[in-house]
């Protein structure tokens, strides 16, 4: 499970230390698309496997909602391989569509990592603590409990 907050940086030649904590997990390959936060997501190759056949291989291909989840993930996806260092390639285009530049935290989501820019991150954790966020991420929550795949219907929030 990948778990934690971690402070890094992306290099000049878009590179992006992994930390020591994941690198063992993620040494096999991983995946690096667009998240749907403004950030990245970062899947080790068979948790990469298992949302495609579990989320998205379902998906209708003549619905538009469909082709464009579709598209969403598959159209900037990345396979990347961590060298001997625990750096990976990001992509140029994927940084700039989820606003990193050099200054990252990497988190640990499960079964994910997520690439945030580091300001952006920090000004998300402030407004959580005072209570910002607004309809639109009570909505969020409220369709996150009644997703019964991920079995939070008893939980509150």
């Amino acid at each position: 499970m990948l778990l934690g907050e971690f402070e890094h940086t992306v290099d000049d030649k878009n590179r992006l230390t992994l930390p020591a904590k994941f690198r063992q997990a993620l040494s096999g390959g991983l995946v690096i698309t667009r998240g749907l936060d403004r950030c990245l997501h970062c899947y080790p190759e068979a948790d990469w496997e298992q949302l495609v056949e579990s989320r998205l291989a379902g998906l209708d291909p003549f619905s538009s909602e469909g082709r464009m989840m579709n598209r969403w993930f598959f159209a900037s996806a990345s396979e990347a391989k961590p060298d001997k260092q625990g750096r990976v390639l990001v992509p140029g285009t994927l940084a700039r569509k989820a606003g990193i530049d050099r200054e990252v935290v990497i988190v640990g989501a499960r079964n994910r990592l997520e690439v945030r820019d580091r300001a952006a991150w920090q000004a998300g954790q402030q407004e959580s603590v005072h209570g910002g966020g607004g309809p639109d991420r009570q909505h969020r929550v409220a369709m996150l409990a009644q997703d019964e795949s991920l079995d939070l219907g008893r939980r509150q929030f």
